[in-house]
This record gives structure tokens, C-alpha cells and sequence, in this order.
């Protein structure tokens, strides 16, 4: 019997597929959010109270109960007619839970029931229509007359107004029709999905889009490992149609035709294959030569609820929580400010505050990658208009040092990417995110948050979190002062 998620994993890959029922192991660890399957969670626990505010009804717990005594239960719940969540059914050579059973009118002698699946995402995309079909499918094979069929998903407009009131979180999408037309196909899955899993050879397939495609393969490190490996990946190339040259079987980019690439490509293949460093000294300097020092170098970090905690957000919203400033004088010193909220309260209003004073009334607000900071400023600007005018302020003064890193400068370990973890230990060696303790990129910094806010964590490990999050950010503000260094030409500055 395969549960729902193999029959979907068969419907990305049959390999895959195969793979989990013959070889788990080989699974890559770091692969898989613990981020995205507790906001399943808490999304899934706020639906229970939404579609039974009387707490009439039966939670079917399958990994406490085991498969047959789960069945069981949900033959006991169907006949009380009150709502019932996680209920198990298996037909046709499928396992599958439904999210939401509620009590419909009955048709003729049958009672009937509404199923409703729940998704923590902001919409609705085919891999859920595909769960939908499949899991309308075996619960109708296993008997249960299903009057309507609908997936309910984040509404990411809504705003929390505060006290646990989470009415309209969620928004639903009839799929009754839908289900119902999909049947036969949804069957055809679990036919042939159970005949890769029971066959004895792992199915022949090669890595393509459908590693990442809907979701990234925990198996893509086993599966590329039988596969030759380029020793310059066209992987590197930014912004390159790859699977139309896998297809042709072109993996290596020495073997693309020098048409066939942009000027920003081939100075990344040209870089990789000549073992070199590319710098425009004069474009750079030219870039930033209208960008009077004071300087101030800024960097967000942000955590997002899929169920707000905080009134007046929103679900996914951005909620800054901490920064790093560091502020570079017209004689070469070097100041350093920086914000974090680990009350555990909203740390929205302080944090807009305290950047309103940390960054002054002049000078270019450098950032890398400056979308995200400046949609932060917006936001921040909205939620509290009697801010917005200085904020709006900072917001004009922001100067992005990502396109003059793109334009300007390329190393061969940069791998063609320009994400600053990347350009940082290229052009300043000396520095690097590998040697910070316990927080080393962005989702290492919202777990230590998540970790830090809880009323049950210690003191101790509190204060170690605190140290963490704190070094974290000050090297990205410190690292865009040294890039700023590399391409200013001010190396002999001693910071």
C-alpha cells in the first residue's frame, strides 16, 4: 500500500518514487524545512478550530494508533456524524488522510460528507490540484459519499486583528468537479506508481528540471553521483536555458558555442577556464564616485508566520526583527550600530525607530540586494504612517551594491553566483561566514529567533542565541564595507 505522498513523489519522479520505498537512506540530510512542516502544522492545528469551533470532533492520530486501529476509528467517527480530521482510508493500493470530513446532507440512504484539504500555502498550484483528485479518489473508493470537495489555503491579504481571532486566515477553492473528473486518472497513479515500487531494478532516469520541480529531490546528491560530473558545470552560467543543452548532452560550459552565451556569461566561463580574477577598477569607482561618504551599511533580518502571532500583520509578511549598521566617516572610521528584539513581542515599531535614528539624515544607505530592504522600509513606512515620512527618507538614500558586484567584478570560486556569501570570501579571503558559531546564513538566523522568543527556552541559551544572531549580522554589514573597500579602490583603509 502506498500512502498519498509516494503516489505524488511517483507523479515527480518514478525514480524517486522507487527510491524511497527501496532505499531510503540515501536520502540527502540537510534536505527538507523544518520551517515549511511546522507551518503545516500550525496551519493545520488553527483549521481544526476554524471548521470546529465547538470542538465536536475526533482527531484520527495514525502514528499513535497504527494503520489498523486508525482505520478503525474512522469507521467509528463516520458513523457519529460530527467532524473528523486526519481520517485514514486505503483503497485501490493507496493510504491516504483527510485533512477535513464535516457532515453534508444526506443523498437518498447515504450519508454524505464535505472533504476539505488543507494547504499552508498562499495558493493553489497543480501539484495540489493533484493531491486533491488523488485523495477525493481513495476516500470515494473506500466507500464514503463526498457531496463537495474543496482545498482551503493561506490568505496572505488577511490581516490578524490580535486575540486569537483567526477567522479568515484561510480562503477555500471549490474543487468538486475537478475531483470528480480526475478520478480515473488518480487511479492510474496508484496502478503505476505501485508497479515501480514493487518493480526489483530502479527505474532509468536521468537528473533533470523534475529534481527541483515541484519540490526539491532529497535523492538529487545520490542520483547526480551516478552521472558524469562536468568539471565547469554549465550550472555555473548565470541566467542559462540549461536543460536545452543537457538535452543535447552539453554539461560542461567549455563545450557552448561563444554565440551562444551574453556578455556576462562568457566573462564568467572565460574567468572559470582562465583560472582569473575580472575587475572593472574604473567602472567600479565610477559607480560609487557620486556616493559621498558618511556611509551607512545596512542588513535586515526578517521571519515570517504562515499563522501571524502579531496584530496588525499579515500571514508570510516579512517582520524585521534585526539589523546591522555599520557607518563609514569621510576620514576611514568606522562605527558600528544594531538593533535586536528578542522579547518575543512585535519587534516592528522599535526596529523602525531605531534604524530612523542609527542612519542619520544624509549619506548613501548601502545594501546588497536592495528589493528586500527597501520593501521592508515600504512596508514598515504603511504599518506606521506617523514614521513614514523619515523612513520613506532612508528608503531614497538606499544604493545597491549587488549590480555593481554583477557588473564589476567575477572570481572563478564565485561558481557564477553573486549572493555575498559567495563574493565575500572571493574578494576578502580573510573573511568568511564558515567560521561563525551556530548562525551562518539567513535560515539559521530564524530558527535561533523562533528559538530565542519561546518562553521555555533557558536564560543561558538564550544569551548564546543572542551572541549568534548579533555576529551573524554584523559580518554582512562589515562585508559590505570590505566589498565597498575592493571596489572604491580604498584597501589601504584599515577597517
Amino acid at each position: 500500500m502506498l500512502s498519498k505522498s509516494k503516489v505524488l513523489a511517483y507523479r515527480q519522479c518514478p525514480r524517486r518514487l522507487w527510491l524511497e520505498v527501496h532505499r531510503p537512506e540515501l536520502k540527502d540530510e540537510d534536505t527538507g524545512s523544518p520551517a515549511a512542516f511546522a507551518a503545516g502544522q500550525e496551519v493545520g492545528a488553527v483549521a481544526r478550530e476554524l471548521y470546529d469551533p465547538a470542538g465536536a470532533g475526533r482527531l484520527i492520530d495514525l502514528q499513535g494508533l497504527g494503520f489498523l486501529e486508525a482505520f478503525n476509528a474512522t469507521r467509528q467517527a463516520l458513523a457519529t456524524r460530527s467532524p473528523i480530521f486526519e481520517a485514514s482510508f486505503s483503497a485501490g493500493g493507496a493510504l491516504v488522510l483527510a485533512d477535513i470530513l464535516l457532515p453534508a446532507k444526506a443523498r437518498a440512504r447515504t450519508a454524505a460528507w464535505r472533504m476539505v484539504e488543507v494547504k499552508s500555502a498562499a495558493s493553489v498550484n497543480d501539484v495540489h490540484r493533484d493531491d486533491v483528485a488523488l485523495q477525493a479518489h481513495v476516500v470515494r473508493s473506500a466507500g464514503v459519499e463526498l457531496s463537495a470537495v474543496a482545498l482551503a489555503h493561506i490568505n496572505s491579504s488577511w490581516v490578524y486583528p490580535g486575540d486569537g481571532r483567526y477567522e479568515g486566515l484561510l480562503t477555500e477553492v471549490d474543487l468538486t468537479a475537478e475531483a470528480a473528473q480526475r478520478s480515473h486518472e488518480a487511479r492510474s497513479w496508484i496502478v503505476e506508481a505501485s508497479r515501480i515500487a514493487d518493480q526489483g531494478e530502479m527505474p532509468d532516469v536521468t537528473t533533470g528540471p523534475q529534481c527541483s520541480h515541484p519540490y526539491d529531490c532529497a535523492f538529487y546528491g545520490y542520483c547526480s553521483s551516478l552521472e558524469h560530473q562536468a568539471e565547469m558545470p554549465i550550472t555555473w552560467l548565470p541566467r542559462l536555458s540549461k536543460q536545452t543543452w543537457v538535452a543535447q548532452g552539453v554539461r560542461d560550459m567549455r563545450d557552448i558555442p561563444d554565440d551562444a552565451l551574453n556578455d556576462v556569461q562568457r566573462r564568467v566561463r572565460d574567468c572559470t577556464v582562465g583560472d582569473k580574477v575580472y575587475i572593472d577598477r574604473k567602472g567600479a569607482k565610477a559607480d560609487l564616485a557620486e556616493h559621498i561618504l558618511p556611509g551607512y551599511f545596512l542588513d535586515f533580518e526578517t521571519i515570517q508566520f504562515a499563522v501571524p502571532v502579531w496584530a496588525g500583520t499579515r500571514p508570510y509578511q516579512q517582520i524585521p526583527f534585526q539589523y546591522s549598521l555599520h557607518v563609514l566617516t569621510r576620514e576611514g572610521s568606522l562605527d558600528h550600530a544594531e538593533f535586536l528584539d528578542l522579547s518575543g513581542g512585535d519587534p516592528s515599531r522599535p526596529f523602525a525607530e531605531h534604524v530612523i535614528e542609527h542612519c542619520g539624515n544624509r549619506g548613501p544607505v548601502f545594501v546588497y540586494n536592495a528589493s528586500f530592504e527597501t520593501s521592508r522600509l515600504a512596508e514598515l513606512a504603511q504599518r506606521f504612517p506617523e514614521l513614514a515620512k523619515r523612513l520613506e527618507a532612508i528608503r531614497a538614500r538606499v544604493v545597491d551594491l549587488l549590480p555593481i558586484a554583477r557588473n564589476r567584478y567575477d572570481h572563478p570560486a564565485q561558481e557564477g553566483s553573486w549572493s555575498i556569501k559567495a563574493v565575500l570570501p572571493a574578494a576578502v579571503p580573510e573573511l568568511s561566514y564558515a567560521k561563525l558559531d551556530g548562525v551562518q546564513n539567513g535560515g539559521d538566523a530564524q530558527q535561533a529567533f523562533l528559538e530565542a522568543i519561546r518562553v521555555e527556552t533557558r536564560t543561558e541559551r538564550r544569551t548564546v542565541l543572542r551572541q549568534q544572531l548579533l555576529a551573524y549580522c554584523a559580518l554582512d554589514t562589515y562585508a559590505m564595507v570590505r566589498l565597498w573597500q575592493v571596489f572604491a579602490g580604498r584597501t589601504r583603509w584599515r577597517l
